[in-house]
């Protein structure tokens, strides 16, 4: 991993922005991107907080874009059940005039592991601009809030996490199984009825 620091840090916000690009497109297996911008800070406390976090958030809202692209490509193995109920949630977001913004903006502004919600946007075909709005501004603000705190904030995670490979494998599966159950709340019920219900939890068509 040092290696990787080095290597692009010799490129400043360049390299950096090549590297939280990689890493965003990624579906699993890559730490949060707010542990890399942290730790290239850390490395070189001369880069300016305000612009790391602007192109950080840039490069990871192109990966993501990338991750979403990629992700539409499987709608076609995903069953007709869950296939129907992922557009109705599309559908539902279209209708409200933030929708997509605000649902971009609280995951990219919270901890939230954000691959689960641009391949749910994959598998759901959503084409709306403000998912990347939303998103890009909860990013540039959490990396701010995360860079500034850099020490207090990743020495403890680290320590939780000491093994990383582990740490990852944890958030990964965290994820599909978020991923999972996002595909499997009748959204339909919840939209209408305000009750949450299941439908039944074959996302694969196999």
């Amino acid at each position: 991993m040092m290696d990787i620091f080095e290597i692009f840090g010799e490129y400043s916000y360049f390299g950096i922005f090549l590297v939280l690009i990689g890493i965003n497109t990624s579906p699993i297996l890559m730490p949060p991107s707010w542990i890399i911008l942290t730790s290239f800070y850390l490395l070189d406390p001369s880069l300016n907080v305000i612009i790391l976090a602007m192109v950080g958030a840039t490069g990871a809202t192109i990966g993501r874009f990338v991750l979403k692209k990629i992700s539409g490509l499987f709608r076609k193995f995903v069953g007709e059940e869950q296939k129907s109920n992922l557009d109705i949630i599309g559908d539902y977001l279209n209708r409200k005039k933030y929708g997509y913004i605000i649902a971009s903006f609280l995951f990219g502004a919270t901890p939230l592991p954000s691959n689960i919600l641009f391949i749910a946007y994959g598998l759901m075909r959503a084409k709306s601009v403000g998912m990347y709005v939303g998103f890009w501004f909860g990013r540039t603000l959490s990396y701010i809030v995360m860079i500034y705190f850099g020490n207090a904030v990743l020495s403890p995670f680290l320590e939780v996490f000491e093994d990383r490979l582990t740490g990852i494998l944890l958030i990964d599966g965290i994820g599909i199984v978020l991923i999972i159950l996002f595909a499997s709340v009748n959204w339909t019920v919840l939209i209408t009825q305000k009750k949450i219900k299941f439908v039944k939890p074959k996302i694969w068509r196999l």
